[in-house]
Order: C-alpha cells, then structure tokens, then sequence
C-alpha cells in the first residue's frame, strides 16, 4: 500500500515509519491520522514485524497540527470538533495500545502532538539539539488527546509545569523527566543507538515481548485491564501462561542447555 504522508520499510523485522511532509515540517492533518492508523492496523501486523521505528523526514520529527487543518478547525460545528479530536484521541491510544517496541527517533522539535507521538514510544532517543514544547494553550486549546499518554510518561508534576506554561524546552530536560530516555549527540549518532537498541530487542523472545509491553500497560494503566480486577492475580496469571508457552519453554531450555533460542536468526 503506498502512503502520500508517510515513507514506509521493512527491513530485518524492522518497519521503519517516517512521517513524511518535511515541507509542513511533518505536522499532523486528517489524512496522517489515517494513514498513521492504516499503518498500524495493517503493515505493522505482520508477523515480520518484531519492531516499529518512528521517525520524522526533514529538519523536524513533527511539529504538531497543520496549519491549514487548524483553520478548518475554527470553521467546524462542536459536532464536526468532535469528530476530529475523536479520531486524533482513537489513534494515539492505538499506538499506545501496539503490542510491539515502539522505537522514537527524535530530532529537531516535536511540539504538540509531535510529544504526543514521543509519549507513546517505548523507547525515545533524540539528538541533544531537539526542542520541546506543549504548546496548545498559547492557541486558546489544550493538550487534550495526548495528555494521557504525556502524563503517563512525565508525571502529573511536570505536567502541570509544561501544560500551562507551553515553554519549550531542551533534550537535557525531556530525558530529566522520563520523556525520553536517551540525548545523543547528532543524526548519525541517534542511528547508531536505535540500531543498538534493536539489536538487543531481537535477542528476545517475540511473544515475551508482547507480554511485557502488555504488563506494563495493564499495572500502569489500570482502566486498560478488561480481563481481571486483581492485579496480583493478573501478574502471576501472566507468567505463568509465558512459562507453559512454547516460547517460554524454548527461552528457558535454550539458556539451560547454553544455547541460542530459534527465534535468534543466525
């Protein structure tokens, strides 16, 4: 399928999606909300997929709504608003929700929305350069479709600081208050750490991968849990399905008989 916003590869188990409009410095408009949701409904599915990076084309990761779908914005009924912010809200919590490691490749800025997609990555890496910014209440709005996934990942603390204040702020900043995780120096060394990052997510078993990502969300995000109340009971449910799983059987054989599970290629 080809995309009008999007650069799309797979290669190595690795689909790479690149938000592609470097000339709107890669801002958000309805047909990258479908296109983003496309991606992660369909090609991101595919069992040859072990991981997804989420990177920005240009001088910019993404600088949050375009312009020209901000001005229909102002046009709309409550109605037809509604509408709109439901798909934005849909699509974040879908990429949250992805069962697979979500790899950020941060540079340049990521201003609203743009945080909202850094918040839902598993693991974001940005050059020490990448600016900042929850800008929305300088626009008479708020954050309000990303902000459950950016106060999961920063804290009501900070969030409160940034939401109100719409300042920008630097990569030194982000990494203090776990928005991301790793400051590398510049473009080529942000390739190297994803590389470095993949390369360790590979050796892991897929379906652990799954399940711990899904651990994560269900203690982190309690109103996600749809299949048990008790947590402690869900915890042990959920190791012990892994442990009589045939991968969980072939990780635990493989490190005791000292060697390498089948799902590490050769």
């Amino acid at each position: 399928m080809s995309y009008q916003t999007l650069d799309i590869k797979e290669e190595s188990g690795v689909l790479t999606v690149k938000l592609n409009r470097p000339e709107v410095r890669n801002a958000f408009n309805d047909l990258v909300i479908e296109e983003l949701k496309q991606v992660f409904s369909k090609e991101a599915q595919k069992d040859s997929v072990r991981a997804v990076v989420l990177r920005g084309e240009g001088k910019v990761f993404c600088a949050g709504g375009d312009l020209n779908w901000m001005k229909e914005s102002v046009e709309f009924s409550y109605e037809e608003n509604l509408a709109d912010t439901r798909k934005l809200a849909h699509l974040f919590n879908q990429m949250n929700q992805f069962s697979k490691p979500v790899i950020g490749a941060i540079h340049g800025a990521a201003i609203g929305g743009g945080v909202g997609l850094v918040s839902i990555c598993d693991v974001a890496i940005a050059t020490e350069s990448t600016v900042f910014s929850l800008s929305e209440v300088r626009l008479g709005i708020i954050p309000a479709c990303i902000g459950p996934f950016v106060i999961s990942k920063i804290g009501a603390s900070h969030a409160r600081r940034l939401f109100v204040s719409a300042e920008r702020f630097g990569a030194k900043l982000a990494r203090e208050i776990g928005l991301i995780h790793e400051v590398v120096s510049d473009e080529n060394a942000l390739n190297d750490k994803v590389n470095e990052i993949l390369s360790s997510v590979v050796l892991c078993g897929p379906q652990a991968i799954m399940a711990a990502k899904r651990l994560v969300l269900d203690l982190a995000w309690p109103e996600s849990r749809n299949h048990m109340d008790d947590p402690l009971e869900m915890i042990a449910d959920a190791l012990a399905q892994l442990r009589v799983s045939d991968e969980g059987q072939e990780g635990v054989r493989a490190f005791l008989e000292k060697r390498k599970p089948n799902w590490i290629k050769e």
